[in-house]
């Protein structure tokens, strides 16, 4: 397949795309975006995932300008293009829309149209090691932006508070950063969610600390549940890290990942069982039955 993008309905090749200097989403990261991928064909969560654009789209004023089945029309295109389809290659889609094309100037009164972008891909190719042993994080210097500056629901163009973590997490060794806020209480790593084992109760942190409502961490709580497992969203401090003998993240493209190692603000370092433990095991099953499950119910929904 050729990784392929799709500007406004013109689809080229990826390294073809273009979008005008002026978007709002170069100048300003003015825009919202998704990410999700298809297991045989069949986008997962695809309904979650529009909602979760309209939520985004709200908090930033913004009125998309298609419906879902429009968007995903417009997928299939690209897919089909990609020669994904042709293939029956699972792929990695991530869809974009901006402000569209204005003066330079913050205020989005006077743009023109809304920009919608589509990106076909492979799927990531995680370090096998990623699985088999597990991801480092580190805590940088950097804090999330506070949430009633800048909600972490939006899932928006402007990354680079995420970026300057990453940065400062490869400068001391790690693979991801785990961000704290002002207050110290853990949000989220850089692009994922983050879940700690802590005396037999999964735990993750909540809305209180911003973060974002992801929808692989939301179908854990959901695969959890169904299973009978204890797993809960609080807020979780340093002193509740230091007591968990587990770590995981979860993304719609890492799936479930087990974390071997966390280096602390201090320079503690804290070691988590390689591979994953016994509940981290158990939930990235689950979460692969569940996806199973979803796939066979929506098959009618499949892009090839």
């Amino acid at each position: 397949m050729q990784n392929t993008a799709s500007v406004d309905g013109i689809v080229t090749s990826l390294e073809d795309a273009r979008v005008p200097v002026l978007d709002r989403g170069f100048l300003y990261g003015d825009s919202v975006y998704e990410v999700f991928r298809t297991y045989q064909g069949v986008p997962f969560l695809f309904d979650e995932h529009w909602l979760r654009l309209e939520n985004s789209a709200g908090l930033i004023y913004m009125t998309l300008p298609m419906s879902s089945q429009d968007l995903l029309e417009r997928v299939r295109e690209t897919v089909v293009a990609s020669g994904a389809a042709a293939e029956k290659l699972d792929v990695y889609v991530r869809y974009a829309v901006t402000r569209g094309v204005g003066p330079i100037d913050l205020d989005p009164a006077a743009s023109a149209n809304h920009s919608v972008v589509i990106i076909v891909k492979a799927i990531d190719s995680w370090n096998p090691e990623f699985y088999t042993s597990g991801v480092t994080l580190a805590v940088p210097s950097v804090r999330r932006n506070p949430g009633n500056a800048l909600s972490p629901n939006i899932k928006g163009g402007n990354y680079l508070n995420n970026v300057l973590g990453v940065i400062q997490a490869k400068q001391l060794g790690a693979d991801d950063c785990l961000l704290v806020n002002d207050a110290g209480f853990v949000t989220e790593a850089s692009n994922s969610n983050v879940f700690f084992a802590v005396d037999g109760v999964l735990v993750t942190p909540s809305q209180h600390a911003s973060n974002l409502q992801g929808l692989t961490k939301l179908t854990v709580h959901r695969v959890c549940q169904l299973a009978g497992l204890n797993c809960v969203e609080q807020s979780v401090d340093v002193p509740t890290v230091r007591q968990a003998n587990e770590c995981f993240l979860t993304s719609a493209t890492r799936e479930v990942m087990a974390v071997r190692s966390l280096r602390l603000e201090n320079g503690e370092v804290l070691k988590f069982p390689a591979g994953g433990g016994p509940l981290t095991q158990q939930v990235a099953q689950l979460y692969k039955d569940y996806v199973a499950e979803y796939v066979n119910d929506n098959r009618h929904r499949a892009l090839f």
